[in-house]
């Protein structure tokens, strides 16, 4: 499974407290340098901003996928933030961001960040994901709703 590779226990932040991206950003990678004391903070907000600054990347209702190459982590690793109450986060509908995805990968671990990229895509298009990961109280359970959806995909 490409997702699990990714995102641990420790880098799922149940309740962002963030109201726009900006701060979600700081949240989200606050939570990322605790867990990787040897990552820049500076750094990974400003892969995310320039990414960010090309187009949004609240691409699916609810979801955004914030995305950068970066030499501070060695292969795709993944934070994800959850606020039930909607991040103000300019997304291209419109509308408030509920789950946001972030992956930061390395310069040689490209093919493998497009596949969790891809992965974390097709996820977005089902229907109950959402509301399943909102419905999830800790952060192994989000991430067990994560598999099982991967899985789904999968058997198809």
């Amino acid at each position: 499974m490409v997702l699990e590779s990714v995102f641990s226990p420790g880098l799922v932040k149940m309740n962002l407290e963030s109201l726009d991206k900006d701060e979600a950003f700081e949240e989200l990678v606050d939570l990322f340098v605790s867990r990787n004391p040897s990552a820049s903070r500076e750094k990974l907000l400003s892969v995310l901003h320039a990414r960010e600054a090309k187009l949004s990347t609240g691409i699916k209702q609810g979801f955004a996928l914030p995305h950068a190459q970066t030499d501070q982590v060695s292969s795709v690793q993944g934070v994800i933030g959850i606020s039930r109450s909607g991040v103000d986060y300019d997304a291209l509908d419109g509308n408030p961001v509920h789950v946001i995805f972030v992956l930061f990968c390395s310069a040689d671990s490209c093919t493998f960040h497009l596949r969790a990229l891809k992965k974390l895509s097709l996820l977005l298009d089902e229907s109950d994901f959402l509301a399943d990961i909102l419905s999830q109280t800790n952060a192994e359970s989000v991430l067990r709703v994560l598999s099982r959806y991967e899985e789904k995909l999968a058997d198809h």
